[in-house]
């Protein structure tokens, strides 16, 4: 490893991904190399990837080649949920030097250790996702005003559509108490807020001695850390004492959640395997906003599911048309290996697929443009970000709004107070400050 010193990252995916592609790069800096940007010419391209949809494979397939062409010598090392679930195929691609699974990832210096400088052959280390036990806790730092830590991993739902339990193995956990602690460290820098995220958070503790509600309740109380948001977390795990804390209760988290929902459709629920119904859903937005009104609620939801006829589409639409949401994240189907959803049903066309995404896009467009407009004129607290773009700069309220401002160096990872002006073209909303706070 010696004639290693420059480490480049570059992540694919989720927040979780961001933040366990942060961990690994710090253990490469405290091994005494240099992170630096993908074009500046590293020794070393670590590529952490996403298997949920067909393009994120592709993705992988372009950037080594970019990183080929930047440096021809450079030693790439793919990592993440494309490489656990393809290891040989991942392999095969030209330019590839090591790929890790899920089990070894977090131990990439040892095999960058091992390295004999003169084989040709890409090295594969993975093992069955069955025996992948262990949780390594991780957190994002240095790239934001804010934080991903991670709080879980893995998933026991085994969703007809999701190749996830096969990428990162079942659901796990550290206690609360450790990960309190991975908070405090988090808490010791500059980031003001911090975002929940794993697989499927709401199952902490999997129904032993500690669970999710007493997790949130305990990182409530660390010093330090100004914001906490909940990254995403199934409906049937939401329950209404971990809303009321949120809502009524915490002192840190915002009135913000992100519920996937992927259908409106009880017959696709039920393909699909989600444990909840439509009722319930509806229920879990309902107590949201009759605690409080200005919460901001996002919703995932999957279009072209194998099976899926317009009917089915329809009742989705009307569906999300009725809840008191605020906007999408619309995903269109792709088929998986190894997942049941493509023998559940007839394959929807490509062409009927993408017209359902645009109409959802669509839908979503006027649902956030409508809570945005329900905001115009109430004072929020804003945390500002280091982007400037042409001199505006831009930060969420805590119910996750998007302001822009004029850019002012010494505001960038502050709260301000604002008053919400108006919506521009591209919908982010004026805003003017009310006081000038400066923490």
């Amino acid at each position: 490893m010696n004639q290693f010193k420059k480490v480049a990252f570059y992540t694919l995916g989720c927040k979780l991904n961001f933040s366990e592609t942060s961990t690994i790069s710090r253990l490469f800096e405290d091994a005494g190399f240099a992170k630096v940007g993908f074009e500046e010419h590293p020794d070393v391209y670590v590529i952490n990837t996403c298997s949920v949809t067909e393009n994120a494979d592709k993705k992988c397939k372009q950037l080594v080649k970019r990183a080929k062409k930047i440096n021809p010598d450079s030693f790439v090392v793919i990592v993440g949920c494309y490489a656990q679930l393809k290891p040989t195929e991942i392999a095969q691609i030209k330019g590839v030097n090591m790929v890790l699974g899920a089990n070894e990832k977090f131990n990439i210096l040892e095999h960058l250790d091992k390295i004999d400088q003169n084989t040709e052959e890409t090295i594969v280390s993975f093992d069955n996702i069955k025996e992948t036990k262990e949780f390594v806790p991780s957190y994002s730092f240095g790239d934001r005003t804010r934080s991903f830590l991670k709080v879980q991993d893995g998933c026991d739902y085994f969703c007809t559509f999701c190749t996830i339990p096969l990428a990162r193995g079942k659901s796990r956990n550290a206690t609360v108490e450790e990960t309190v602690l991975e908070a405090k460290k988090i808490a010791e820098t500059k980031i003001r807020e911090v975002v929940l995220t794993g697989v499927n958070i709401g199952d902490f503790g999997q129904g032993g001695d500690e669970n999710f509600y007493q997790l949130i309740q305990a990182l409530d109380e660390v010093d330090g850390i100004d914001r906490y948001r909940i990254s995403s977390i199934e409906p049937n795990l939401l329950s209404n004492e971990i809303i009321d804390f949120c809502l009524s209760k915490s002192k840190r988290f915002v009135p913000h959640f992100h519920i996937p929902l992927q259908s409106g459709s009880d017959r696709i629920l039920r393909l699909m395997r989600r444990k909840y119904e439509r009722a319930l859903y509806a229920e879990r937005v309902q107590q949201i906003k009759s605690l409080r009104a200005d919460a901001c609620i996002g919703v995932d939801v999957i279009v072209g599911f194998p099976g899926e006829t317009d009917e089915d589409f329809m009742e989705t639409i009307e569906f999300l048309k009725n809840l008191d949401i605020s906007y999408l994240h619309v995903f269109t189907y792709s088929e998986r290996a190894n997942t049941g959803a493509p023998k559940l049903g007839e394959a929807v066309p490509m062409d009927v697929r993408r017209e359902r995404s645009k109409q959802l896009h669509l839908l979503s467009d006027r649902k956030k443009r409508q809570f945005y407009s329900e905001n115009v004129g109430s004072v929020r607290s804003v945390l500002f970000e280091q982007e400037e773009d042409e001199g505006i700069m831009y930060g969420f309220t805590e119910n996750y709004v998007k302001v822009k401002y004029t850019y002012q160096p010494d505001l960038v990872n502050t709260f301000q107070s604002i008053k919400l002006l108006e919506l521009d073209r591209d919908g982010i909303m004026k805003c003017e400050l009310v006081s000038l706070i400066n923490v």
